[in-house]
C-alpha cells in the first residue's frame, strides 16, 4: 500500500503543478494538472520504450544495470519511458519490486537529463490493486498510467468500463489493447468508444497485433468524437512504420474523419533505441512534408522482420521478453537474459533468428551508439 502524501504540490524538474485531492490526504491527478510540456509531448506523439527489468543470475534486482537502461533510453532521445508494464514483467509485483523500480526510473529521469520526460506507470489487476498502483505512481511523480485489462478476461465490457472509470479518477489513463497471445482479451469497437468518452484518458496504446482490432480502437475513438483529445500510440510491434506513416479514415455521421497514430509505446523500442528515435523523426518529417514514399514504407517489412526475431513470433511469442534481453546482453547493457520466471527464456531457434536480422539489417542496430556510452551509463 502507498503512504499518505501530505504535500500539496509535486515538482517536475523546474516546473510546479498543483494536484487535485480526493478524500483525506489522497492525491488524484487530472490531465489538466500535468506540466504543459508533458501534455504537449503526449499529444504530439513521441517515442516511449517499454522498460525492461535488469536482474542478475540469482534473479535478484540489479539496480546499476536498471539505471543504465534508463540512461540509455534518455540519451537515445526518447520522449518518455513506460515502467512496470509487460516488458518490465508483471511479476515484479509478486516480489516487491514494483515501487522500487518505478522510483528508480523517475529519479534517474530527473537526475540524468534536463528536459521533460513523459513517465508512464503500468497499472494491473482488479480495481483496488489498479487504484493502489495509480496512487503510488502519482505519489512518485508519474504522469499517466498504462491500464492493463488482463485481469478481466471473463468480465463483461460494462464491468471493464466501470473499472476504467474508477481508475481514471486517480490518474490520467493510457488505454491498452494487449494481444491475447500474451495475456490480453478481445474488446469491441463499442468498448473503445465508451473508454474514449472517459475525460481523464490521454492516449491509447494499440497492441492487438491485428489490423481488424486496431481499427476497432480507431473507430471507437472517432465515434466518441475524441480524435482531438486522445492520442493514438502504436503498440503493434509488427507494424510500426506503417502505423505511423499512413492515415486512417473513418466515417462519422456521414462525414469522413481522418486520424493518425502519432507515437509509439513499444517493447520493440526497448532495443536499438537510438535508431528507433531516428526512424520516428524520419517518419514524422515525411508525414509533415506529405512525402511518405515507397522507400520509407519498405522499412515496415524490415522492422517487422527484426521484431519477429526479438519477439519470437515463430514460437507464439514465447521469448518476447527474453529476446529483447538478448539484444541488450549482446550490447553489454544486461549481463544475461534472465527473467523472474526461470521457465521464461528464448524459444527454439530464436538466437539464430536474432543473428539473421543482425546480419540482414545492420543499419537498424545501434551497437556503436551503445558501445560509445556504455561505460558512463554503468557508472
Amino acid at each position: 500500500m502507498i503512504s499518505l502524501v501530505q504535500a500539496n504540490s509535486l515538482s517536475y524538474s523546474d516546473h510546479q503543478y498543483d494536484l487535485k485531492f480526493g478524500q483525506g490526504l489522497r492525491m488524484a491527478l487530472l490531465k489538466t494538472d500535468l506540466p504543459r510540456e508533458i501534455l504537449k509531448s503526449i499529444a504530439d506523439g513521441t517515442v516511449i520504450p517499454a522498460h525492461p527489468l535488469a536482474i542478475n543470475s540469482d534473479r535478484q534486482f540489479d539496480p546499476v544495470r536498471q539505471r543504465a537502461l534508463t540512461r540509455y533510453y534518455l540519451d537515445a532521445g526518447v520522449g518518455g519511458i513506460a515502467v512496470g508494464v509487460h516488458t518490465t514483467q508483471f511479476a515484479i509485483r509478486d516480489i516487491g519490486l514494483y515501487e522500487p523500480i518505478l522510483k528508480q526510473a523517475i529519479e534517474t529521469a530527473h537526475d540524468w537529463c534536463d528536459r521533460p520526460v513523459v513517465c508512464i506507470a503500468g497499472l494491473v489487476g482488479q480495481t483496488q490493486q489498479a487504484i493502489s498502483e495509480a496512487r503510488l505512481a502519482v505519489g512518485l511523480g508519474y504522469h499517466a498510467g498504462l491500464l492493463s485489462l488482463a485481469a478481466f478476461k471473463s468480465a463483461s465490457e460494462d464491468e471493464i468500463v466501470e473499472h476504467c472509470q474508477r481508475v481514471a479518477v486517480e490518474i490520467p489513463l493510457v488505454g491498452f489493447y494487449l494481444q491475447p497471445a500474451v495475456g490480453g482479451r478481445l474488446l469491441s469497437s463499442g468498448f473503445w468508444k465508451r473508454f474514449a468518452e472517459i475525460e481523464n484518458v490521454v492516449a491509447i496504446k494499440m497492441a492487438p497485433f491485428n489490423r481488424y482490432q486496431t481499427l476497432d480502437v480507431i473507430k471507437g475513438v472517432v465515434a466518441a468524437g475524441a480524435e482531438n483529445r486522445i492520442t493514438l500510440y502504436t503498440g503493434n510491434d509488427d507494424h510500426i512504420v506503417l502505423d505511423l506513416a499512413v492515415p486512417f479514415n473513418c466515417v462519422r455521421d456521414g462525414e469522413l474523419v481522418q486520424i493518425r497514430i502519432k507515437g509509439g509505446l513499444l517493447g520493440h523500442w526497448s532495443v536499438w533505441t537510438s535508431k528507433a528515435v531516428e526512424l520516428f523523426v524520419k517518419i514524422r518529417q515525411a508525414v509533415a512534408d506529405d512525402q511518405v514514399d515507397a522507400d520509407l514504407l519498405s522499412l515496415d517489412s524490415m522492422v517487422t522482420d527484426c521484431n519477429s526475431a526479438f519477439f519470437d513470433a515463430a514460437n507464439g511469442f514465447q521469448g518476447c521478453i527474453a529476446g529483447c534481453h538478448e539484444i541488450l546482453r549482446r550490447q553489454g547493457l544486461l549481463e544475461g537474459i534472465w527473467c523472474i520466471d526461470p521457465e521464461e527464456t528464448m524459444g527454439p531457434g530464436q538466437a539464430a533468428e536474432i543473428d539473421r536480422v543482425y546480419q540482414s539489417y545492420p543499419q537498424l542496430n545501434d551497437d556503436s551508439f551503445v558501445s560509445t556510452h556504455l561505460e558512463k551509463w554503468l557508472t
